[in-house]
């Protein structure tokens, strides 16, 4: 019987583990790291919402630049951000550690090809990153658009948290969608999704104007090739 009850705490004890290791990344962090003998100083500005990780960094030549695919793990973030740098784009992939105390974020970076990386620890800052203003968009949004002559449904199912917006897209012929880098600014929310058409895959860019119950919706492809409107109603 001591036996199975040490065994019952054990296990309740590991059930509590990943809890305790899901660190809130969430803030403005500030380090710096050295570039061919400078010191370069970056602060990210990070929003976590369900595990998804939104925000930008700044001090790069490109700045301030937003994160991409940005995500927690535990006590890992990862995301990239793409930096131009003599006349040329890279994408940076950054992985950091974040200390169990919380105040400290232990990052490598580099490029995607691994031709030059750096290392630095940014430390959680006192000031606090000013979330765009915005309706809260979480729900179920239903409606149609046009495309060669039929009408086709799509389903929207939305979580914002402060600013940040993750979910699906139901209707495309990837279904459901993943919603990637999801913003609510003001009135106006953006995200894009990939999808596959006629063997090909396509990002296809959304941009929403709130009103009450309804989102109005422009989208279409990346390249701007071809496009679409159509108003989202909030399904009760």
């Amino acid at each position: 019987m001591k036996n199975f009850l040490r065994m019952i705490g054990l296990l309740a004890f590991l059930a509590m583990v990943p809890a305790a290791n899901a660190a809130d990344a969430s803030g403005t962090w500030k380090g710096a790291f050295d570039f061919q003998g400078s010191s370069v100083p970056l602060t990210f500005q990070l929003t976590v919402a369900n595990g998804a990780v939104t925000g930008t960094v700044e001090g790069l030549p490109t700045t301030p630049t937003d994160l991409h695919d940005g995500k927690v793990d535990g006590s890992t973030v990862t995301f990239w951000v793409n930096s131009d740098y003599q006349g040329q784009t890279y994408k940076l992939l950054f992985k950091g550690m974040i200390s169990a105390a919380g105040d400290q974020i232990a990052f490598t970076f580099g490029t995607e090809d691994g031709t030059w990386s750096a290392q630095m620890t940014a430390a959680r800052s006192t000031e606090t990153a000013s979330a765009p203003a915005g309706p809260d968009i979480t729900g179920t949004w239903k409606g149609s658009f046009d495309f060669q002559g039929t009408s086709m449904p799509l389903t929207l199912h939305l979580t914002s948290s402060a600013g940040a917006v993750s979910g699906t897209v139901e209707g495309l012929p990837t279904t459901p969608a993943e919603i990637q880098d999801g913003k609510v600014e003001g009135d106006t929310v953006t995200f894009w999704v990939n999808t596959d058409y006629q063997g090909q895959t396509y990002k296809l860019v959304y941009k929403g104007k709130i009103s009450a119950g309804q989102i109005a919706f422009t989208f279409g492809t990346d390249d701007g090739s071809w496009g679409a409107q159509m108003t989202a109603t909030k399904s009760m």
